[in-house]
């Protein structure tokens, strides 16, 4: 496969009124049949101005983390959590087969963030939410592990990797290495501009990147998140929101 670049998604909702949604399906770039790719099944990326409530509402077999760049928010679910989640501490919701949780974005300025559907292994494991302090909101010009299967900050119940780093511009970055034997890797860009395989991506746009792609060059200072997969492992692709809207499982 070649590096290309990856279709852009679906809006939802309207800025001037304090609540937009771009919905990426990753499958989608691919058209064969399935919306998500190995366990990535979904990813939004939003922009919601502070005071705005997402009211109770469920999941079911999604592995969620809330991928915050900018503002903060007050995180409740249905097993008594009440936190604040911003740039520097995040949070995985693994929905497994019950979950509920709100959203109230605090502060004065809209949240930036990306709330990215994993799908699990198998059907109805049990909830539970996880939270990490990383003391720093950004990992500069060095890949940081965010979500993986084990050693990662963040456990996720799929053969998933989620790295990110802020890249200096004209700096060139090695990607990492996945213990995957042959990962898809997706590189998305939340801010700035890169240069990889050949191609420019900019803000908002993303680029599934060939087998032998071994580094990506910054033309400006870039946040970056890079996604891998073993798209041979196996996932349930029934999930609320990570689940294949196409055929459905």
């Amino acid at each position: 496969m070649n590096t290309i670049k990856m279709k852009r998604g679906a809006t939802r909702g309207d800025p001037s009124r304090g609540f937009s949604l771009e919905i990426l399906y990753p499958g989608l770039t691919f058209g064969e049949g399935d919306s998500g790719i190995g366990a990535i099944g979904r990813i939004d990326r939003a922009r919601i101005h502070p005071g705005h409530t997402t009211a109770m509402h469920p999941h079911r077999d999604d592995e969620i983390l809330t991928y915050v760049r900018v503002g903060s928010m007050l995180h409740k679910d249905t097993v008594g959590n009440r936190e604040e989640i911003r740039p520097a501490r995040l949070m995985m919701m693994n929905a497994g087969h019950t979950f509920q949780h709100e959203e109230t974005i605090l502060g004065n300025e809209p949240q930036e963030a990306l709330q990215i559907f994993l799908r699990p292994r198998a059907p109805s494991l049990d909830p539970k939410v996880q939270f990490h302090n990383f003391g720093e909101a950004v990992s500069r010009d060095a890949w940081r592990l965010l979500a993986a299967p084990e050693g990662a900050p963040f456990e996720v119940r799929a053969q998933a990797w989620i790295h990110d780093t802020r890249l200096t511009a004209g700096k060139t970055l090695a990607l990492p290495s996945m213990p995957a034997p042959v990962p898809i890797r997706l590189l998305y860009v939340f801010s700035g501009e890169v240069r990889i395989g050949g191609l420019t991506l900019r803000t908002g746009e993303g680029a599934f990147l060939a087998e032998d792609e071994t580094a990506v060059a910054a033309r400006s200072g870039t946040d970056l998140v890079l996604f891998a997969t073993d798209a041979g492992a196996p996932v349930f692709k029934g999930g609320m929101f990570s689940g294949n809207v196409l055929v459905h499982a």
